[in-house]
């Protein structure tokens, strides 16, 4: 079966909606690195029968460069009219085809930051207010597609930037549902729950990897296969995916922190503080900072407060957003690096090792991502309120996920583990846990508690044992039962 175009059906409607509108438009695209920005654009275009498009994907490069691979793409497109000789002339030549009614998408625009290129901006500013001025209707548009958050935030947000407020619509693309995710292995694999686990783990909801993976042959393959082919071989995909992606901007300590959370998920602050003190005594009072700019600037990290918690909490824990450069960095990075120097069956086995801990983790937000997309599809029984996430004090109770319904005042608490034979043994355990939340949080003692315990798979003589005590047994095939059609 030939690879299609996998979701983003509320990204099209918007897109459509947008062109539909008849005006003349400027949108801006932003995500994370491969997450799909060029194929959502291709496709919306694609759907729009006429319509008059050219793409041009910018080079780092001088300005020559740049108007070169402008040449090269207005050939492709067949666009009429003289070819520019310059940035200014390129900025004129965008201005004329979005005034004759074209969508001209710039791809890669984070580039245009670049000191050599970014007067650039200030001349393309000056073709967009001549549209926004005029009278007359224009029914083109300008799109720009950026993956580096920070660069495209400080050539389009930042108050003092040429393009600043010129922007008509934002879309910023999320990782692919759930479902698009399954109806991808349906097409292309299969949708048996370990499957669902180590590839969401590992690729989220990246469409570009799963991809990559198909066009290789292993997307439906054994695990080792695929870390064979998509990691360790010479040409193998994703060998520096994380790296190019990080270090144009990471450097020094911010890596060095940032592999830290990926190595340790939910650590604290203090934890932190002491590793980094451990390595060098004159950096902990840097750490803050490190932390805070992994998150408000580049959104890598994100911290996390108990369910219910006050966002002020000093509870928080921290963790690494995006899954694949979690398991990279936590799972990958080193037996990786090491393809050279290590027999490639003993690397395996390390990063198989490491990629089931991790997979852990990967679980608990895989079950709270089901359970979020059940919920909006009016699948189940439980009216999800807000977003699933997990409950811990000072004093160690720890609870997976709590997932509330305030309509029907239901409150499910949840506790997942990797094996099914460890998620009973510690049934016992989290009975405790339940116990001490509930003391925590008297006004819930009210509600209805539901008391669930998730393994990606569980057999017959599993879910007996679990409802003995008193647990209601669930696992992968349950929650995304009724998400295909």
């Amino acid at each position: 079966m030939n690879w299609g175009f996998y979701g983003r059906d509320p990204e099209l409607r918007a897109l459509d909606s947008m062109v539909r509108r008849g005006r003349w438009f400027f949108l801006k695209v932003s995500g994370r690195r491969r997450i799909g920005k060029t194929e959502l654009i291709r496709e919306a275009l694609a759907r729009r029968a006429g319509a008059r498009v050219l793409y041009v994907q910018i080079p780092d490069s001088e300005p020559a460069g740049v108007v070169d691979a402008a040449h090269r793409y207005m050939d492709l497109f067949e666009v009429p009219g003289p070819r520019p000789a310059s940035l200014p002339e390129l900025a004129a030549t965008i201005g004329r085809l979005m005034r004759a009614g074209w969508v001209v998408a710039l791809d890669e625009f984070q580039y245009f930051h670049r000191a050599s290129i970014e007067a650039f901006c200030s001349f393309l500013q000056a073709e967009v207010d001549t549209i926004l001025h005029e009278r007359g209707e224009h029914r083109g548009g300008l799109v720009v597609l950026g993956s580096v958050y920070t660069e495209m935030t400080a050539l389009l947000d930042n108050r003092s930037a040429p393009l600043f407020g010129r922007v008509t619509d934002t879309l910023d693309l999320p990782h692919l549902d759930i479902t698009s995710v399954l109806e991808i292995l349906r097409a292309h694999a299969d949708t048996r729950p370990e499957r669902l686990l180590s590839l969401w783990n590992l690729f989220e909801g990246i469409p570009k990897f799963y991809r990559d993976a198909w066009e290789r042959g292993v997307l439906g393959a054994p695990r080792r296969e695929l870390l064979t082919e998509m990691f360790f071989s010479s040409s193998a995909p994703l060998r520096n995916e994380a790296d190019h992606w990080l270090l144009q901007e990471l450097r020094g300590r911010y890596d060095m922190v940032l592999r830290y959370v990926a190595e340790h998920p939910g650590c604290k602050n203090a934890e932190i503080d002491d590793w980094a003190k451990h390595l060098d005594a004159g950096s902990e009072r840097q750490v803050g900072g490190y932390l805070k700019v992994l998150d408000d600037r580049y959104r890598l990290i994100e911290r996390l407060q108990p369910m219910f918690a006050k966002p002020n909490t000093r509870n928080g824990r921290f963790y690494v957003r995006d899954n694949f450069l979690r398991s990279w960095l936590a799972a990958l990075r080193a037996p990786v690096s090491a393809a050279h120097f290590r027999p490639l069956p003993l690397l395996l086995d390390d990063a198989e090792t490491r990629l089931y801990t991790a997979e852990g983790l990967g679980l608990e937000r895989l079950v709270a991502t089901l359970y979020a997309e059940r919920s909006r599809r009016g699948l189940g029984d439980l009216l999800v309120s807000e977003a699933a996430r997990g409950w811990w004090d000072r004093a160690g109770t720890e609870i997976d996920l709590v997932i509330p319904s305030t309509d029907e005042q239901r409150l499910r608490v949840v506790t997942c583990k990797r094996s099914p034979a460890r998620l009973i043994a510690d049934l016992g355990n989290f009975d405790g846990h339940i116990a001490r939340f509930l003391d925590a949080s008297p006004r819930y003692r009210t509600w209805t508690l539901e008391r669930f315990a998730v393994a990606p798979t569980l057999g017959h003589e599993h879910r007996v044992a679990i409802e003995r005590a008193g647990y209601v047994p669930q696992d992968l095939h349950d929650l995304t039962a009724g998400l295909l059609p």
